[in-house]
């Protein structure tokens, strides 16, 4: 059984090849992507997005609610410690931990969430 040494390879017109990104593009595996930076999404920046850090959730009636006052103490279903969620626009993207910066709560991202990983 001969083995064939020639493999037919498509022309690659110089004008196409723009500092390697058309051969970049055609090689199509993962480790070739082309790497974007932050300039890159200039055009979104300004797009309002909704950021919610929540610590736990409770389940309540509407009369146990409203008697809720200053100082009433909220059982979540969390520990103390425990990685918080991180939404933007209702939609888990990470978990992280609550810190304190110069007397105030903040959130530290620990781990980011995959698409369809929750």
């Amino acid at each position: 059984m001969a083995e064939k040494d020639d493999v037919d390879l498509p022309d690659l017109a110089q004008n196409e090849l723009q500092d390697g990104e058309a051969l970049l593009r055609a090689a199509g595996g993962a480790e070739n992507e082309i790497k974007l930076g932050s300039h890159d999404l200039e055009a979104v920046f300004d797009v309002p997005v909704t950021v919610s850090a929540v610590l736990g959730k409770s389940a309540m009636e509407v009369s146990e609610l409203l008697k809720l006052t200053k100082g009433n103490i909220v059982e979540l279903d969390r520990k103390v410690g425990e990685a918080i969620d991180i939404f933007v626009n209702n939609r888990l993207v990470a978990r992280g931990e609550v810190v304190l910066v110069e007397e105030r709560l903040g959130v530290t991202m620990t781990e980011i969430i995959k698409t369809g990983q929750q």
